[in-house]
């Protein structure tokens, strides 16, 4: 858990997806997956939100669209158990296209060219439920869509990202409680490993790593995520 946090959090991630997948190979059950995996992204999203916000990165304009219309629908796919087999293979293919991409694609940093709020509204509208539905906060999907569209820069949007993590997280956590009425324990037993993680992680993307080497654990997340939601 201290390894997944402190890779994902040097991009502005909280390392839902890494955790889910640690989970699931010790065997743990998916009712206690899904809400452990939403609780340690609040923690860790909520440090990485304060280390990029207080390194001059995060953009308020940027954020509050995306994040208005994200949260209701994270509540709702946090609420939701749906089958979502061939949506996690296609999601997990995107991802792996995405770290392909990262890797391959030229290191400079574009212009900024920020989304209409009609767009961010109806991106922060999709990627809330998406992050309901599959546990995590949503950021997997943000930081390559908001990298590749050019929304401003790297570290800018990361700092976005973790931010968004933390408030669809919440909601997503506060609709899977309000289903099973239950919170699993194993989560506070873990959360001091991946507390720490995200500190260091998110310390050194915000203040120490350059852009083009964050775009490049980028794509080691991204194809992680890939390969967990495929082969889960």
């Amino acid at each position: 858990m201290f390894i997944v946090s402190f890779l994902y959090s040097c991009v502005g991630h909280a390392g839902a997806s890494g955790y889910i997948a640690a989970m699931t190979l010790f065997g743990l059950a998916p009712a206690v997956i899904k809400p452990t995996a939403l609780a340690l992204n609040i923690l860790v999203a909520t440090i990485a939100s304060w280390q990029f916000r207080r390194a001059g990165h995060f953009s308020w304009k940027l954020f509050w669209p995306l994040a208005l219309a994200s949260v209701p629908c994270a509540f709702l796919g946090g609420y939701l158990d749906l089958p979502t087999r061939v949506f996690k293979i296609a999601v997990g293919l995107v991802l792996l296209s995405s770290a392909a991409r990262f890797l391959l694609g030229p290191p400079e940093e574009p212009k900024a060219q920020p989304p209409t709020l009609p767009v961010s509204l109806g991106i922060g509208a999709g990627l809330g439920l998406l992050s309901g539905l599959t546990g995590t906060g949503g950021g997997i999907f943000l930081t390559p869509l908001g990298i590749f569209l050019r929304w401003d820069r790297t570290k800018t949007i990361a700092a976005v990202s973790a931010a968004f993590i933390l408030v669809n997280s919440a909601s997503g956590l506060a609709g899977v409680i309000s289903k099973t009425r239950t919170f699993p324990d194993v989560a506070l037993t873990i959360a001091l490993a991946a507390a720490a993680g995200g500190t260091a992680g998110s310390y050194l993307g915000s203040s120490r790593l350059p852009h083009t080497a964050i775009k490049r654990l980028l794509a080691v997340v991204l194809a992680i995520a890939g390969f967990k939601l495929i082969f889960a």
